[in-house]
């Protein structure tokens, strides 16, 4: 990081929790993880429990991380309301949501509502939101999750190669300027949401009127905006040239919502992959439905969270179904509508009959553990992390004296007065939820009975 404008101390980054010395060097260190210590409770919220979650990368950083204590090789025909060959034939619309037989509530509609509901407020709001340095942080992990597989795409094509994107569930556009610094050459965005896909393009209209006025960067992109529920609508038949072929597929904090049912689940996929080139990459992020059990379950009831999020399940707590899982989630000012839990085994097999495989799953903390060096500046450019102690007259986002004790003592072993940067204890629990995702399409062979299989 940055030295700080605090004459006579470095500002260095901290994790929650894991308490250790820096390593003798000018920079300092960044890390930022869990800690077992737990927050304070919600107030109207059940108590809420933590555990130390942590998984590793395979040394190659090309294959899946083993999820602890989980058997992720579980038979999914087990479960008998889904076939075992996961096809759609027959009633499974009707089995997948067994969980709530009277159900009559159209949850993409919800979330279609809520976000376009969700009110432009501007950066200045943003900045005095009470997780904006969680929001940073969730930013800077994106960030470095597409440059990461941005990259690998680059290195099979050539200099000066067209790059072609589509970004699933894009919303208001938080991540044109990422495109943008990665050069690619043309985006398709898609959103079931139509207000926040109007205000996606206003974002490209007003960076693309400022473009020829950027030093440093090539002409902008060219984009096209589809609104469309990417989990029920084949979204390469509303494209301008149907017969494109993309380098890369993106979908951030959204991917969940597909797992309503298996129909949803495929129709996601789908749209993932028929486009995608072999050698692209489908990447994005999403709750890691272990942890999310494995919260649920420690707890009394149905609820629990913290004084930034919250989450209530609404099925079965000793079988979840694999498909319409359902639980309410909400988050301080962002998000506040149903989702659902993934199975990463589930996923997995889904994935391969479309012919994308499972590359990487890794943890947010695994994530940044892996990158902390590679991002240092990008922390402090994105303001991802926050200063602690505070600035003169500044003051803490969270409670200090709940919020902090990983910090204190963290300070404690310091040799000299510094300030570190950190996330507070409540915004950690609830990015700590979350997991990134990198799927890699397989070539395409054809057998002798006219039918596509996939090889790596």
């Amino acid at each position: 990081m940055r030295a700080s404008p605090c004459r006579g101390c470095r500002r260095e980054n901290v994790r929650p929790g894991e308490v250790r010395r820096e390593n003798e060097s000018t920079s300092s260190e960044a890390a930022v993880t869990q800690s077992e210590a737990s927050s304070r409770t919600n107030e109207d919220a059940d108590s809420k429990c933590t555990q130390s979650r942590k998984h590793k990368l395979s040394p190659d950083r090309e294959r899946v991380s083993k999820v602890a204590r989980h058997d992720t090789d579980r038979d999914i025909s087990a479960n008998s309301s889904v076939p075992s060959d996961l096809t759609t034939s027959g009633n499974s619309r009707k089995d997948s949501d067994a969980s709530e037989p009277n159900k009559i509530i159209d949850n993409t509609s919800l979330v279609a509502e809520h976000y376009n509901a969700l009110e432009e407020k501007g950066l200045r709001h943003r900045n005095q939101s009470r997780i904006v340095y969680m929001r940073n942080f969730n930013n800077w992990i994106k960030s470095m999750l597409i440059n990461e597989y941005i990259s690998k795409v680059r290195q099979n094509k050539n200099h000066g190669a067209s790059l072609r994107v589509l970004d699933m569930c894009c919303g208001k556009g938080g991540d044109l300027f990422k495109w943008k610094k990665t050069n690619i050459t043309h985006l398709i965005c898609a959103d079931i949401a139509e207000v926040s896909l109007e205000q996606c393009q206003q974002r490209y209209n007003d960076m693309s009127s400022r473009s020829p006025n950027d030093r440093g960067f090539a002409p902008i992109y060219t984009a096209e905006f589809i609104t469309a529920d990417c989990t029920k609508v084949r979204l390469r038949e509303k494209y301008k040239d149907p017969s494109m072929q993309l380098d890369f597929v993106s979908c951030q904090f959204a991917f969940h919502y597909s797992f309503e049912s298996l129909s949803q689940a495929e129709c996601m996929l789908r749209n993932a992959s028929e486009t995608l080139r072999p050698g692209g990459y489908f990447v994005g992020t999403i709750p890691d439905a272990y942890d999310l059990v494995s919260r649920w379950q420690q707890c009394d009831g149905n609820k629990f969270g913290n004084d930034v999020y919250s989450i209530e399940f609404l099925c079965d707590k000793e079988r979840p179904p694999l498909f319409g899982a359902k639980y309410n989630f909400h988050l301080e000012g962002v998000v506040d509508c149903p989702e659902f839990l993934v199975h990463l085994p589930t996923l997995r097999k889904l994935a391969l009959k479309n012919g994308l495989e499972l590359v990487s799953f890794e943890r947010f903390d695994t994530f940044y553990e892996r990158f902390k060096d590679e991002g240092r500046s990008l922390l402090g450019n994105m303001q991802a992390l926050e200063t602690y102690p505070p600035f003169h007259e500044v003051p803490l986002l969270g409670n200090p004296e709940q919020d902090y004790q990983h910090a204190v003592q963290y300070m404690q072993n310091l040799p000299d007065h510094r300030k570190i940067g950190t996330l507070s204890q409540s915004e950690w629990d609830a990015t700590s939820l979350y997991a990134v995702f990198a799927f890699r399409k397989m070539k395409t062979v054809w057998n002798s009975e006219g039918k596509p299989e996939y090889v790596a």
